[in-house]
């Protein structure tokens, strides 16, 4: 028995070793082990080694799965404990080898870097993926949206796309990029198109027939599309194409002034229409517009409406106004009921629409508050027009009117004036046959002198020749007349000779018995207009348009004639100075077709001013805008005088009609102001307001500029014919000279014959002869020495220019029968005439003639002693004979002049 079970003793306990790692507790009995005892222990080691590996495949195909995961881990386990254990080396290695540390751990720092990087890029990638991924669902939703025709919903899922896709965060360079773009774009395009489509199912214009159709709702409300216009940025652009449309069809054909049926507006629910016609007047049409544009702000959504006005209500307002308003401005008081009408629908319709949503509407309404303003301003550009358009056409046909001028003067006055250059011209006076025999037989009583009282020429210097003859109203004129009266007309000329006025003035026509009652109202016109030269306050109107002083503006004056003999004038006697009779004092001149438009246009102003100035509701809306209008006159008469030289001055006499016509002009509206202050029906303020003397008194002063112009250049004319600044002593063909001076006078006078009063043209054609005669004498008393057949045909040449006499012969001036025998008068309008006439007669005279002129003749009214002793040097060789006449000269005492 123990030799059985010691084997099995060992096989167990090595076993158990085996298995477990037990030692058998009682080792004694394991001391002896022979080979015998090995075989069981191998054999029972065999089978607990099948047994094992049995339950381990048993266990393996159990937990083969476990297995293989855990295999793995435990590799991936390994690798990390083998990759630690490196680190863990390389750590003590580098602990070891300091001098390497630095460059290991830069190493490390890399690689961590590197891992980092890596880290993030491939979050960035998944993060972009992403992006990509919801952008393209964003366009895929677009596209769907876009074939089901919901625009609106397409346009904000392609923003979210656009933005979207600004948001993926790649440059736009990658190609992932450039295809999202391209889709986009072209699902833009898509869209655009869609939308276009929608936009004109909505807005629908016809420019052939003239219709606009405009619906809320249609494939899409109109309300998208205006969003779709602002996604596109294609508002303005869209806007201006259909205001382009709309004035196309309907706003300018309604607004054409050019169409001879012009058509109407009508409105039917969604469709706007030209249709009918309508009349031409200015409130039609704004009904028709207000019509149009309720219709565009009902219809446009605000976003739309605004963008629209801004573009639109420019162009209407400013072709309604240049074409249709300021038209319809009357130029006067007629259809002014229409225009306040337009006035008052014109501001209904400018708050229509503002409660329509328009703005811009200030130039209309400015228009309508300032309608007044522009009445009165049509005024005056239509009265200003008028002139330009009447002067334009030159001088024209011309017209002769009648001055006529009525004074009570005394017999001894009217018998002076019979003698006088003005009286003996005239037309016609009623002198003669009215003052019976008290005329003859004071004319009987006094002896037959040659007048000798001076009469100036147009203006008497700078005064014109109605001044000169008093036929407006001084300020002194009421007081002065009976003064004049008792000094007689020889006293008063004499007088006012002395203070530099005309001699004509002391005629007092102008306080004639129908003048005396109105004479304190025009006094300071006339005072003022007998001395334009002297009132530097009063600036004509000319001056204001620029004009200069030529250097010549002074009427040139014609002095009446010296008289021919010493025999002095007997005083009228006290029952000649008593008796006064009327004088009618008539004269004929030409006007231009100019004076009368311009006068019908400055009453029918006046009369239209005078009309506002009442109290009543017709004219309500214009009342504050007459003084303006009582202003115009003003500015019509200075356009006058500011242009008509230009057109005046292309005709032969313009200057001189330009005389007249300011001349009468003037006449005329000292008249009318006289009259206008005794109408009655006048109100006390139109009364007041009238202001036209300051006009007539530069009128008159620019009739005698113009005379003075007229006056100046003939005289240039004739000095430059006379050799100019070449004495005739140097000219080799004087009567050439001469010759042509007084050809050139004789053609201004046949010129000016029927244009002038007969008055004005002596007195002119009497300076241009006193110019030539002037020009002689000058040149002969320079001479220094005049040999005897020089001196005869200096004569001869005297004698030639002498010939002018005939053009002033009375009966010729006075236009009656010829006279046999008749003395001419031009030495009474040229005063140089008979010093020239002396002239010729000392140059043709011996000593002994000479003396005889000098001291028993009346040479020396006309020359000084010094003069004809210079003469006498000149003319005659100096011996003891020459010496003794002019001893014999000197000693004799002149005539008193």
């Amino acid at each position: 028995m123990a030799t059985a079970t010691e084997p099995q003793q060992l096989s167990s306990a090595v076993i158990s070793f085996t298995l477990d790692g037990n030692f058998p507790e009682d080792a004694v009995a394991l001391l002896g082990v022979s080979g015998t005892d090995l075989g069981p222990t191998i054999a029972a080691l065999d089978k607990a080694k099948v047994d094992i590996e049995a339950e381990i495949h048993t266990i393996n195909e159990e937990t083969k799965d476990d297995i293989s995961s855990w295999v793995r881990n435990s590799k991936v386990l390994q690798e990390d404990i083998i990759r630690s254990k490196t680190i863990a080396n390389e750590i003590i290695l580098q602990s070891e080898a300091p001098e390497v540390t630095g460059e290991a751990i830069q190493d490390a720092e890399e690689k961590a870097e590197f891992l980092n990087r890596e880290v993030q890029y491939s979050q960035q990638m998944h993060s972009v993926l992403r992006r990509i991924q919801h952008v393209n669902q964003l366009l895929a939703e677009v596209e769907q949206a876009s074939r089901e025709r919901r625009v609106l919903d397409s346009l904000r899922l392609l923003e979210k796309s656009w933005t979207a896709l600004d948001d993926v965060g790649v440059s736009k360079t990658a190609r992932v990029m450039k295809l999202l773009d391209l889709r986009a774009f072209e699902l833009k395009s898509d869209i655009h198109q869609v939308f276009e489509h929608v936009w004109k199912t909505l807005v629908q214009i016809d420019t052939d027939s003239g219709k606009v159709a405009i619906y809320k709702t249609r494939q899409g409300p109109l309300e998208d599309a205006a969003i779709g216009l602002q996604a596109y940025k294609e508002v303005d652009e869209r806007m201006e194409q259909l205001w382009h449309n709309l004035d196309t069809a309907v706003v300018s054909p309604r607004m054409d002034t050019m169409r001879s049926n012009i058509p109407g507006i009508k409105v039917e629910g969604d469709v706007l229409e030209l249709a009918g016609s309508a009349d031409g007047s200015a409130e039609s049409l704004l009904s028709d517009l207000e019509r149009i544009l309720t219709f565009i702000s009902q219809k446009l959504p605000a976003d739309l409406l605004q963008p629209l006005v801004s573009v639109m209500m420019n162009d209407i307002i400013s072709k309604l106004t240049r074409e249709w308003l300021n038209p319809a401005v009357p130029s006067g008081l007629r259809d002014l009921d229409r225009f306040q009408a337009l006035v008052s629908k014109l501001k209904d319709f400018c708050e229509e629409l503002q409660r329509s949503g328009y703005t811009g509407l200030e130039q209309i309404q400015d228009w309508a508050s300032k309608a007044p303003t522009i009445w009165l301003e049509k005024c005056r550009e239509t009265s200003l027009n008028s002139v330009r358009v009447n002067l334009t056409g030159g001088i024209g046909q011309s017209k002769r009117v009648e001055k006529i001028e009525r004074q009570m003067v005394s017999i001894a006055e009217g018998k002076e004036l019979s003698r006088t250059g003005a009286g003996a011209v005239a037309d016609t006076n009623d002198w003669g046959e009215d003052w019976g025999e008290a005329w003859d037989n004071d004319k009987a009583k006094e002896p037959a002198t040659e007048a000798s009282d001076q009469n100036e020429g147009p203006g008497g210097g700078d005064e014109d020749m109605a001044d000169a003859w008093g036929w407006d109203d001084n300020e002194d004129a009421n007081k002065d007349a009976s003064e004049e009266k008792e000094k007689g007309p020889a006293q008063t000329a004499a007088t006012e000779a002395e203070d530099g006025d005309d001699g004509a003035d002391a005629w007092g026509w102008g306080d004639n018995d129908d003048a005396n009652g109105n004479a304190n109202d025009d006094a300071n016109q006339a005072a003022e207009a007998k001395n334009p030269a002297e009132t530097p306050d009063e600036d004509d109107g000319a001056d204001a348009w620029g004009w200069g002083d030529d250097g010549d503006t002074a009427v040139p004056a014609a002095p009446a004639p010296a008289p021919t003999s010493t025999t002095r004038k007997t005083r009228p006697s006290l029952k000649a100075r008593e008796q006064t009779r009327e004088l009618v004092f008539k004269e004929t001149y030409s006007i231009s077709s100019m004076p009368e438009p311009v006068l019908e246009l400055i009453f029918s102003i006046l009369e239209d001013g005078a009309a506002l100035t009442k109290d009543s509701d017709e004219y309500s809306l214009l009342t504050a805008t007459a003084p303006g209008l009582f202003s115009l006159p003003t500015f019509v008469l200075a356009l006058f005088r500011a242009i008509s030289p230009h057109y005046y001055s292309s005709d032969a006499g313009g200057n001189m009609f330009l005389y007249n016509d300011a001349m009468y002009l003037a006449e005329k509206l000292s008249d009318f102001s006289l009259a206008w202050k005794q109408r009655e029906e006048l109100t006390p303020r139109a009364r007041s307001m009238l202001r036209i003397d300051n006009d007539v008194r530069t009128l008159k002063s620019f009739a005698n500029r113009s005379y003075a112009n007229e006056m100046s250049l003939q005289k240039t004319i004739l000095h430059d014919l006379l050799g100019g600044s070449q004495s005739l002593a140097q000219q080799d063909d004087k009567d050439s000279s001469i010759e042509a001076g007084t050809a050139r006078i004789r053609s201004v006078a046949a010129t000016w014959e029927p244009i002038l009063k007969r008055s004005v043209w002596s007195q002119a054609v009497g300076s241009l002869a006193d110019s030539l005669a002037s020009r002689i004498i000058s040149d002969v008393l320079e001479m220094s020495s005049i040999g005897q057949e020089e001196a005869f045909g200096i004569a001869q040449l005297i004698a030639s220019a002498t010939e002018l006499d005939d053009l002033f012969i009375p009966s010729k001036l006075a236009g009656t029968a010829p006279v046999p025998d008749e003395m001419p008068t031009t030495a009474q309008y040229a005063p140089n005439w008979l010093r020239l006439k002396y002239l010729g007669e000392v140059l043709q005279s011996n000593l002994n003639e000479v003396k005889f002129l000098w001291c028993d003749s009346e040479l020396s009214l006309y020359f000084t002693v010094d003069e004809v002793i210079d003469l006498i040097h000149a003319s005659f060789e100096d011996n003891a004979r020459t010496r003794g006449t002019i001893k014999e000269i000197s000693a004799k005492e002149p005539l008193a002049r």
